[in-house]
């Protein structure tokens, strides 16, 4: 097995940052460092990342409920709550699927498959996400209109979205807006609708895919069957 192929096997990082970790010196083979990119590990060889052994896993896959006020990360130097500290019971070295804000909830995936990750998280594979999004103001199909077309935030074009309004409250000047986009720029789902002056007040992820949150409740999770993570793929690919 390549090199970076081994250490994103083992749950370190994805290919493309295993590689970069080579580059900087951060990985030893049986004590000494390694500049080959194309090293083939075999079974009798000692790798090591900064010191720490690594061992060949098996890949695994695990969907999670993410509540509000939970980092997505596997530590904190503040020591606030992380996602990966939910999943504590879990042997392997998982690490989340891309992120979701602090203040967001839903569906995040986690897993120790870097190529996985990859697929799931590059814009160009196109894989649907869906949030629901309370805004402050009156969401109409006017004022939303721009979602569908694409749009310009800060200079980056973002790729035309699905929308479906689900609830209006013009006392409360509130509206609930469901939201499907395919890309995961970060703050994007935030920035889109503050850009049409519909500032966000409260943010959930629901679907990922063909992934929804249905039996898992905030704050728990379930590991997903060969048969949806072959379907994310497929999705993907």
């Amino acid at each position: 097995m390549r090199i970076n192929q081994f250490i994103a096997h083992a749950g370190v990082s994805s290919r493309r940052k295993a590689e970069d970790l080579i580059k900087s010196g951060q990985v030893k083979v049986n004590g000494s460092k390694l500049t080959d990119l194309t090293y083939q590990v075999t079974g009798n060889d000692l790798v090591e990342v900064n010191g720490q052994q690594l061992r060949n896993e098996e890949y695994v896959y695990f969907m999670l409920n993410k509540p509000r006020g939970v980092i997505s990360a596997v530590t904190d130097d503040k020591g606030r709550p992380t996602v990966v500290g939910i999943l504590a019971g879990v042997k392997e070295r998982i690490y989340p699927v891309g992120r979701l804000d602090w203040d967001t909830s839903g569906l995040l995936l986690l897993t120790n498959d870097g190529d996985f990750a990859n697929y799931m998280t590059h814009p160009s594979h196109q894989i649907d996400k869906t949030y629901i999004a309370k805004v402050e103001g009156y969401a109409t199909k006017e004022n939303l209109r721009p979602l569908t077309l694409g749009m310009k935030i800060e200079g980056q074009k973002i790729s035309p979205a699905r929308y479906k309004i689900i609830r209006t409250d013009k006392s409360k000047n509130a509206s609930i807006v469901e939201l499907t986009i395919h890309e995961g720029h970060n703050h994007q789902v935030k920035d889109m609708f503050e850009t049409l002056g519909l500032p966000v007040q409260k943010l959930s992820r629901i679907a990922f895919g063909n992934l929804n949150l249905d039996g898992v409740p905030a704050g728990k999770y379930r590991e997903l069957t060969r048969k949806e993570v072959k379907e994310l793929i497929n999705l993907a690919k």
